[in-house]
């Protein structure tokens, strides 16, 4: 086995840790399913009008499937990166002659394939027990484009995160406030973005979450959307995950000294 490449053996190997984690299963599959089910018959019994219903309820669906990345992504790999450093696992595999740089990259395509399995559950489900409309080809593409983007910028921030915390219990509870905090911001909880503070508000525009809530129905049925903001609060959210990253080597590198 090729140590300092892409290795189907070790995607495997990692691809084990990440089912390994019950947390993963709970937050990342199952909560996401019940969320959707839950806030989309709500809202579907409100509304006396049901031509609106599947643009609505599809709407809930979509927005909430972002929660998907959050929490097999964020809470997921910083939990299981958090508890490897605590065992000092990546030391001995660099002592053992495994990249370092080819290990991130084995987890995350097992953290992305993991992600792409929750997705088809989460999918099949909602597409069996909700009205969900039609897309356009153009607009699943674009959706998931968002999404897996959105995951990219949320890996490196969980890689951050945990070796800059180093502790599994802390470094579990930061990511779990963050993802709470981004499902409240991201009116995922029952609060429209709109009735928000305007200086909460501000926070909520910058995070990629928000538009995959409120907007990407439009994308999905093929209407012609503004991806301005969207872009910006993807910019925005990369350089806060690569500033991290960049004080997570200087710490490193001065702890080498």
């Amino acid at each position: 086995m090729n140590k300092n490449k892409v290795s189907f053996r070790m995607i495997q190997y990692e691809l084990r840790n990440v089912a390994g984690n019950p947390f993963i299963h709970i937050f990342g599959v199952g909560f996401p399913i019940l969320m959707s089910m839950i806030i989309s018959k709500a809202a579907a019994s409100e509304i006396p009008d049901n031509t609106f219903i599947g643009e609505i309820v599809t709407s809930i669906f979509l927005g909430i499937g972002s929660i998907i990345p959050l929490a097999t992504i964020l809470m997921g790999y910083s939990s299981t990166c958090s508890q490897d450093i605590e065992k000092g696992i990546p030391l001995r595999m660099q002592l053992f002659g495994f990249s370092e740089k080819y290990t991130i990259i084995n987890r995350l395509i097992a953290e992305f394939i993991y992600m792409t399995f929750a997705f088809v559950i989460y999918f099949i489900v909602g597409i069996s027990v909700l009205k969900i409309v039609s897309p356009v080809i153009s607009g699943v593409i674009i959706y998931f484009i968002c999404l897996y983007i959105f995951a990219a910028a949320l890996f490196i921030l969980a890689h951050a995160i945990a070796n800059l915390v180093k502790k599994f219990g802390l470094t579990y509870m930061i990511t779990m406030i963050i993802y709470f905090g981004m499902m409240i911001l991201s009116g995922m909880m029952g609060i429209a973005v709109d009735k928000l503070p305007k200086g909460v508000k501000v926070i909520s525009n910058l995070l990629p979450s928000t538009y995959l809530n409120k907007d990407i129905y439009t994308v999905w049925i093929g209407k012609t959307y503004n991806f301005v903001p969207m872009i910006q609060s993807y910019i925005f959210f990369f350089a806060l995950s690569g500033i991290l990253t960049f004080i997570m080597i200087y710490q490193s590198k001065r702890n080498l000294h």
